[in-house]
């Protein structure tokens, strides 16, 4: 839980998300398990929750639910059966850019600070995956096959959280940087985000351009 959400207000808007869209997400509430709650990212925070639920059986599925301030559910996202799928050992969600991007802006400024977070799944060998974004970096939850980070942001940034993977020994396994299938720029974030990019050789998040090879 994060940013004040409670186990039962996930549990409960878990819930109202699979009564709502029933038919297209996998399974029931009750099959899944809570992997991340927090403020809706976007208005605020202050106005709703996004849940992300999980389940390993009978095949790997994550969904992720937004439920409005008033307890109506807002959409949701599934992906049933290619969440653990990938010759990757860390795969980040591809549909976490709901979480850590403010995709309703107000006149490209985001609203700070901006509470975020990342997601996605692991291999069993892989023991720490750090995740870094607008310069902090940190150190995300393992839970069966899953991983979730969090953190706030205090401005605006133009690139994706940046996502490295480490063994049991300490060896770099996965490095977001390196893996063509992921992407490394926030969606266009009007003229703001133009006026707040860093200078060339910063990617907006702490990392230099050098190491995006």
């Amino acid at each position: 839980m994060f940013d004040g959400a409670t186990l039962a207000q996930a549990e409960d808007g878990l819930e109202k998300c699979f009564t709502s869209l029933q038919g297209h997400t996998g399974g029931a509430a009750r099959d899944y398990r809570i992997l991340l709650a927090m403020r809706r990212p976007g208005d605020g925070n202050d106005s709703g929750f996004v849940i992300v639920g999980v389940k390993n059986k009978p095949k790997p599925s994550r969904v992720i639910c937004t439920v409005k301030g008033n307890g109506v559910p807002a959409g949701s996202s599934s992906d049933h059966g290619t969440a653990n799928s990938g010759a990757a050992p860390v795969r980040p969600d591809k549909e976490a850019i709901q979480l850590y991007a403010q995709l309703d802006l107000a006149q490209g400024h985001w609203k700070l600070p901006f509470h975020w977070a990342g997601i996605g799944s692991v291999d069993d060998s892989v023991t720490r995956v750090t995740v870094s974004y607008g310069g902090r970096t940190s150190r995300a939850v393992l839970d069966h096959g899953w991983f979730a980070a969090t953190g706030t942001l205090t401005r605006q940034v133009t690139a994706t959280p940046h996502v490295k993977g480490y063994d049991a020994d300490g060896k770099l396994v996965y490095d977001s940087d390196r893996d063509k299938d992921t992407g490394r720029r926030c969606p266009d974030t009007g003229p703001a985000a133009q006026d707040l990019a860093a200078p060339s050789g910063d990617a907006g998040d702490g990392r230099q351009a050098s190491n995006r090879s």
